[in-house]
């Protein structure tokens, strides 16, 4: 076997060492699979095996789950045969049910079966567990285990969906599965996912102790008295159960994620039947799901793209990779401040600088703060936090500067005020040891880099590092190329954001970017829909139920209307003639005129009442009067595409103007960056599941609808003629696959 080493101890107890070759954490494979089918075979059949354990040989971790390259390649779900549905549909099944079928030979093997589960046991990680008898996990500080597989677009498919039930009770397991909840093991134990805790050097020897106090153990559910915790469907207390779960995950959802409505029928339909028949029940509902589009993007853009982003995948090949020391952030207002803040995380030294001391220290209190909390929830400790702090030295003084690999300017969108920053900065930065290595980043959310960086002495050195807010929270952070930026830069600010924990993307120069430029017409659609009349609870209900985390008008309130108004005044007084006010936006302004600053300050357009819940101002009316407030299926719908298809062919845009060029940053850009419809895989991961053919004629009758905004592209259009997807035509992984 590949996968597996085995011994066996003179008590007759078979131990199975989980070890894939050549990988750092265990993943499922094919492979995997069938060796595990062996051992159980081997334990069913050799009189001499007492009993089993299973544990992992890897320090790493027990099982992160099945292997999701295999899975997106279609090696669960079985071949696509066009001219035989039938016998695709059966090969798909069977191609899931394999999971099933492995798991199921091991539970009833006829010896009894522990886990020692010394590390992180996810997915198929932890199924695998809870098909063994007895489950003993380790307390270390790392360790967790649950059934993340929604938040890639599945659910639990090697028998989670139907054991955890039986085990925790419905509604628990429902919570657990569809929120992709991990558990630590205190809490796990506590749950009563697993039997017992103990430190790490015990948990092979705790797992054969009770093996062989057990020699005739079997499955709860195997046994003629099982009764599912709580109740199934029919019982009183079940059926509510089911009745309040529905409710709760269609709002959560908004029927948007084929995965969760899959989980609910699953559980519903198995917890009725016999367990052999209740994991058939959910093969049939796991391969369907795997066979979504939302699923197949979920996982490219939350597994693969990601894992890639985040080693750095968009880095200039051929430049030594470096490792800033000490930054210097310049404003220390929220977005320095949290700049700072994660930098010092990083064990990275920073200046924080300001117009005057007060402000300086003011931007320290914010860590301090945030050190506060984080020791309080037990996240860290007050000998670390206080390291944390050391490493921030707040200050008026742009001498300190000298010495810094980077300076991270955050002062307000002004252009004026930028360019007076970068001076005086650079006047300090390209001197001393490091000044022919430093590099000086802007974090702007609007203004091109190539216009600021006439301003620099070094405009190959200047580069757009655009994080978002709040900093300690967002793992986005959009590297924008100047026209005169180096390679070198590039490759430096990306360093930078990866050591720092962020995600980075790499887009050229334009105004607004990439994630503004296409963030911006989701609200700007909202203010189209408000000035057109319509009910301002119908607005944001239908940007809800796209998947976006807020609807338009609230989003506003949430960025802060007065920074809205100073963006557009930004950007009109740099547009001139060219620039085309949107409706509402004189309306926004007034709102600001009139101290409706959004939710920073409890009135915009809600308002946010102590202790209370929001509500949407009653003066918003006297603006513009309703004249829509009837939320028909048919009207919630074309509400719900002008939101997304008005981001959407922004992006395309972005790509035919070359601003983003690789389909993973702008997908993972999208969802990190402002939260475009998770369940879609990304904002071109969206085109590319419609067609783009299909894209473009909704294109055209939301154009001839609603105007030029929604204008298709020449790109789209090109497209469409070839019947080519994004990911195919600008797809780097799967041109270097191919």
């Amino acid at each position: 076997m590949e996968n597996f080493k085995i011994e066996i101890d003179s008590d007759g107890i078979l131990t199975a060492f989980f070890d894939v070759p050549g990988k750092s954490m265990n993943t499922f494979t094919k492979g995997a699979l069938a060796d595990l089918a062996r051992i159980a075979e081997q334990a069913r059949t050799d009189d001499a095996i007492k009993g089993v354990v299973i544990t992992s040989a890897k320090t790493s971790g027990f099982c992160a789950g099945a292997d999701l390259e295999e899975m997106l390649g279609g090696a669960w779900e079985g071949p696509v045969d066009k001219n035989d549905p039938e016998g695709a549909l059966k090969a798909g099944f069977d191609a899931a049910f394999e999971m099933n079928r492995v798991y199921r030979a091991l539970e009833t093997c006829g010896k009894p079966v522990a886990v020692a589960i010394n590390g992180l046991a996810l997915g198929g990680g932890l199924e695998l567990s809870l098909a063994c008898h007895y489950r003993v996990l380790s307390d270390g500080p790392k360790v967790q285990v649950g059934l993340p597989e929604v938040k890639i677009g599945l659910f639990p498919g090697g028998g989670g969906s139907q054991r955890l039930p039986r085990l925790i009770g419905v509604q628990a397991a429902l919570m657990a599965m569809s929120e992709g909840k991990s558990f630590k093991p205190k809490e796990a134990l506590s749950a009563g996912i697993v039997h017992e805790v103990v430190a790490d050097d015990q948990v092979l020897s705790a797992a054969k102790t009770w093996v062989k106090a057990n020699p005739k153990a079997s499955a709860p559910w195997d046994k003629s008295d099982f009764k599912i915790p709580g109740g199934g469907p029919y019982h009183p207390a079940g059926s509510q159960i089911f009745v309040m779960a529905n409710a709760l995950l269609r709002k959560q959802s908004f029927g948007n994620y084929p995965a969760v409505q899959n989980l609910m029928k699953a559980v519903y339909e198995g917890i009725q039947l016999p367990f052999d028949a209740a994991i058939r029940v959910e093969s049939r509902y796991f391969v369907n799901t795997l066979q979504t589009p939302q699923a197949k993007a979920m996982i490219r853009t939350f597994f693969f793209s990601m894992q890639q982003l985040g080693k750095g995948a968009g880095r200039p090949a051929g430049i030594a990779k470096t490792d800033p020391q000490q930054v210097a952030v310049i404003g220390a207002g929220m977005m320095g401040a949290g700049i700072a803040y994660v930098s010092a995380l990083a064990g990275i030294k920073v200046i924080l600088l300001d117009r005057d001391q007060a402000a300086a220290d003011k931007g320290k209190a914010h860590a301090e703060g945030l050190v506060k909390k984080g020791v309080s929830r037990g996240k860290t400790t007050e000998a670390k936090g206080q390291a944390l702090l050391d490493l921030i030295t707040p200050s008026t003084d742009y001498s300190l500067i000298e010495g810094c690999d980077l300076v991270v300017e955050a002062v307000f969108e002004n252009t004026d005020l930028k360019e007076k920053v970068t001076k005086d900065a650079e006047a300090n930065l390209y001197k001393g040891a490091k000044a022919d290595s430093a590099i000086f980043g802007t974090n702007t959310s609007t203004i091109p880099i190539s216009l600021l960086a006439q301003a620099s002495t070094s405009a190959e050195k200047f580069i757009g590092i655009h994080f978002f807010s709040p900093v300690d929270k967002m793992q986005l952070v959009e590297i924008i190329r100047g026209e005169q930026t180096s390679d070198e830069t590039v490759a430096k600010a990306i360093d930078y954001a990866l050591k720092i924990r962020k995600t980075p993307i790499v887009v050229n120069d334009a105004r607004f970017f990439f994630a503004n430029r296409c963030f911006i017409p989701f609200t700007a659609e909202g203010l189209h829909l408000w000035a057109e009349g319509y009910a301002p609870a119908l607005i944001d209900n239908a940007g809800r139920a796209t998947g976006m985390p807020r609807g338009p008008l609230e989003m506003m309130d949430d960025v802060a209307l007065d920074l809205l108004t100073k963006i557009t005044s930004e950007t009109a007084k740099a547009m001139g003639d060219a620039y085309v006010p949107i409706p509402g936006e004189k309306e926004v302004a007034q709102m600001v005129a009139d101290g409706r600053l959004g939710r920073k300050n409890g009135k915009g357009f809600y308002d946010y009442p102590d202790g209370g819940q929001k509500a949407l101002w009653s003066g918003l009316g006297d603006l513009f009067a309703v004249k829509v407030d009837d939320s028909t299926p048919e009207l919630v719908q074309e509400i719900k595409d002008r939101l997304l298809y008005i981001q959407a062919v922004t992006a395309a845009r972005c790509f035919e103007e070359g601003v983003i060029t690789d389909p993973r940053e702008a997908d993972v850009g999208s969802i990190l960056g402002w939260g475009f419809a998770p369940w879609s895989g990304g904002i071109i991961s969206f085109i590319d599941a419609i067609g783009v053919e299909k894209f473009v004629a909704r294109l055209k009758e939301l154009e001839a609808k609603f105007g030029a905004r929604f204008a298709t592209p020449q790109l789209l259009t090109d497209m469409a003629t070839k019947g080519e997807t994004f990911y195919g035509r600008f797809g780097k992984a799967e041109k270097k696959a191919a």
